[in-house]
């Protein structure tokens, strides 16, 4: 249209124009609130936290939650992560904020985050506390079994505005954990000594996440402490007397190493477990409150209770690598 027509039309219908005008105005005003639209969540620690409807931008301090994200499908949101954060391997290629303890908080704000998640097992009240006061919002979680870990992936569908993705993934990790219940009902549990550290002895307590796993997963842990990371000496394992040495490495050639020479040292080559040869080498992912977590419980179920899962089998001793295809729970 001719540039004097356009004007000429304009001057004609001079409130038609400003009427268009105003909606448009309007319009884009209504599309920013709606886009600055906040909801409120109260987080795992009884936090109040006003959440955007439309996360857009994440930050994770814990490479729990990064596996979470992206298994809601949310990877492409994710702008940054820890040095941890390892899986899947494209985590690993995010921008990274430091580690999970000591995170830079510059580079956190200087990535813009919608919402940043932390874990109050991993991550500090304090860095929780000064992005807050940065007035960047955190969610933080704080599963303490596995169906906590299932229960804030459920939230945390809710929470990123995800509930298509959480609900299938939820209900299949539910369905995987009751079939793995059914199949270990009646067994007597194994005594087991899950080893976090060498030096120094490190295991775990009984209020964690992952004392439930190895419980859910037919094993017994033989440290009964309160602390979450209880330091342990070999004479009060050697008292203990578990079946099971667990050891858990995402690099099982590198683990057995690590049992080959703890084997030479004196106190390790005298427990009952490491003269049978009855090491378990388990997937990192029984370390992490995500999906994986179910893999490595159904993995160490079947390295256990070789018998339950295949009834015509004999359970072996020695070193057991435990395997993902062998467990008829994942399928």
């Amino acid at each position: 249209m001719p540039r004097n027509e356009t004007l000429r039309r304009r001057e004609t219908h001079p409130f038609a124009f400003c009427a268009a005008v105003m909606v448009f105005v309007l319009l884009s005003g209504v599309r920013a609130q709606a886009q600055s639209r906040l909801a409120q969540f109260t987080d795992e620690v009884g936090r109040p936290v006003d959440v955007r409807t439309d996360v857009r931008r994440i930050v994770s301090l814990a490479p729990n939650l990064t596996e979470i994200v992206f298994a809601l499908g949310l990877g492409d949101r994710l702008v940054g992560d820890t040095t941890f954060c390892d899986y899947p391997p494209e985590a690993a290629q995010k921008p990274h904020v430091g580690g999970p303890v000591n995170p830079s908080l510059e580079q956190i704000a200087a990535l813009t985050p919608d919402l940043i998640l932390a874990s109050k097992g991993i991550n500090r009240r304090e860095t929780v506390d000064a992005l807050a006061r940065l007035g960047l919002p955190v969610y933080v979680t704080d599963p303490r079994s596995v169906e906590d870990m299932v229960s804030s992936m459920e939230r945390l569908g809710s929470v990123l505005q995800a509930e298509g993705a959480a609900a299938p993934l939820v209900k299949g990790l539910r369905e995987r954990l009751e079939k793995l219940d059914r199949i270990l009902a009646g067994v007597p549990p194994r005594r087991v000594f899950f080893v976090v550290w060498t030096a120094p002895l490190i295991s775990v307590g009984r209020g964690t996440f992952l004392a439930d796993a190895l419980r859910r997963a037919g094993a017994h842990s033989v440290v009964d402490a309160t602390a979450d990371w209880p330091p342990v000496s070999l004479e009060e394992i050697a008292l203990l007397d578990p079946e099971f040495l667990v050891f858990a490495n995402a690099n099982s050639a590198e683990a057995e190493e690590q049992i080959e020479e703890l084997r030479a040292r004196p106190g390790w080559r005298d427990l009952e477990a490491m003269r049978r040869g009855n090491t378990i080498i388990l997937s990192d992912a029984i370390n992490r409150p995500a999906p994986r977590l179910v893999d490595a419980m159904e993995q160490l179920a079947r390295a256990l209770h070789p018998e339950v899962f295949a009834p015509h089998g004999a359970p072996s001793s020695g070193a057991a690598h435990a395997s993902e295809e062998a467990c008829p729970c994942a399928r």
